[in-house]
């Protein structure tokens, strides 16, 4: 069903080979910004995914789940199970760790235990949570040549924005724009567009992410997608078919003349 809605222009090798041929967007910026030596990538703008693209913030997302579930008696949920449900929201991390535990929760008490959820996850929103490698260091670069940078994502806005702000980000970005703060979310294009300042596609726009939703909004939006394929995505990256899919968050600039 993937293949069938993305683009089949879009659709590259997994790897970045030295030898691999791209097929070549113009992301070229205005004749009246290239003048800008200093600033290269004047004209561009990224906007970026936040959990499982910029940050990891599945430690702290399986840490109040276990509290949450605690509270019904449960042990703590296996990690590496529960990572998986990061990119679904705090419904599938309760009603999956619940099921692991082989526990039936309905749904009164699943609304008073995500209501917990919510509570205390903004209370502690980064204890556990850590950027990615490399992706300071990247933001920053990107920014100093000039790029635009934005986050679009699915998490609440009342939730992005502290957690960026504890991670010291802030100043990087121009907008952050949450699931709750659009008309329609990721996949839906209007959330990219809202988030890179712009109607629709009237500016050179890259979209970065790691699971479905963040490509999915890029190929309906028309604009050039990048995965993260180290994210929570339970989706091959083939499957997903992004304009390139990158192992690591610091080569972003140098496949930016690839797209």
């Amino acid at each position: 069903m993937l293949e069938q809605t993305a683009p089949d222009n879009l659709h590259l090798s997994e790897s970045i080979s030295p030898m691999a041929t791209f097929p070549v967007l113009n992301i070229t910026p205005p004749a009246r910004e290239r003048r800008h030596h200093d600033k290269p990538l004047l004209g561009i703008t990224f906007c970026f995914d936040l959990d499982g693209t910029l940050v990891d913030t599945a430690p702290d997302l399986v840490r109040v789940t276990d509290y949450v579930i605690a509270m019904e008696g449960l042990p703590p949920t296996n990690f590496a199970s529960a990572r998986k449900d990061v990119g679904y929201g705090s419904r599938a991390l309760i009603y999956n760790a619940c099921r692991r535990a082989g526990y039936t929760l309905d749904e009164e008490r699943f609304l008073v235990l995500q209501k917990i959820f919510l509570e205390h996850y903004a209370e502690t929103i980064c204890e556990k949570s850590i950027l990615f490698p490399g992706v300071y260091e990247t933001l920053k670069s990107l920014k100093k040549a000039g790029a635009a940078l934005n986050v679009c994502t699915n998490k609440p806005g009342y939730l992005a924005r502290p957690l960026i702000k504890e991670l010291g980000l802030s100043f990087l970005f121009n907008r952050i724009i949450g699931g709750d703060e659009v008309p329609f979310s990721k996949p839906h294009q209007s959330h990219v567009f809202m988030a890179a300042g712009v109607p629709n596609r009237s500016k050179t726009i890259i979209m970065v992410g790691d699971s479905y939703p963040d490509i999915r909004s890029g190929h309906n939006a028309g604009v050039p997608t990048i995965l993260m394929r180290y994210g929570y995505s339970t989706i091959k990256p083939h499957k997903l078919r992004p304009t390139i899919a990158l192992d690591h968050f610091r080569e972003i600039p140098h496949v930016i003349g690839l797209l």
